[in-house]
């Protein structure tokens, strides 16, 4: 479990990290070239490490559905539409809204079994869970305009 924290906080400083730097480069090359360089530049360095760390095995995709492949698709979904809520909201509160609805969804996902996921039952835990990370969102841009 140690493990999975670590990685988690890593992924998510690395992701603010991302951020910051594709919103840079969607103000001066736009938001198409943006998605462009961070999807190719991830394809060719996640082919190098693959190639590295996996050798021939990278390749083996005989036990996957068919319908995996359109993960990469989604991929382009996600860095243009947080270019663009950055672009529009700011970055603090873009990121805010894009995490409670990663969160609500992931929720929504897992306590439906959708796409091969092991189903959760849906607790109240959880949707209070959900409302007071909303309610935080809600809370964090009502002081922002309190402050101006």
């Amino acid at each position: 479990m140690v493990f999975g924290l670590l990685f988690a906080i890593v992924a998510g400083a690395l992701v603010s990290l991302q951020n910051i730097f594709n919103s840079k480069v969607n103000e001066k090359a736009g938001s198409w070239a943006t998605t462009s360089l961070v999807l190719g530049l991830g394809f060719a360095a996640s082919l190098v490490l693959g190639l590295a760390f996996e050798g021939g095995q990278v390749f083996n995709f005989s036990q996957m559905k068919w319908w995996y492949w359109f993960s990469g698709l989604l991929g382009i979904g996600v860095v243009t539409g947080i270019v663009q809520a950055i672009k529009y909201l700011g970055p603090t509160f873009a990121i805010s809204i894009v995490l409670t609805s990663q969160l609500g969804f992931a929720v929504l996902w897992d306590s439906l079994g959708w796409m091969g996921l092991e189903k959760v039952p849906f607790t109240q835990q959880q949707f209070i869970g959900v409302l007071i990370i909303l309610g935080g969102v809600i809370l964090f841009k009502w002081s922002e305009r309190k402050a101006t």
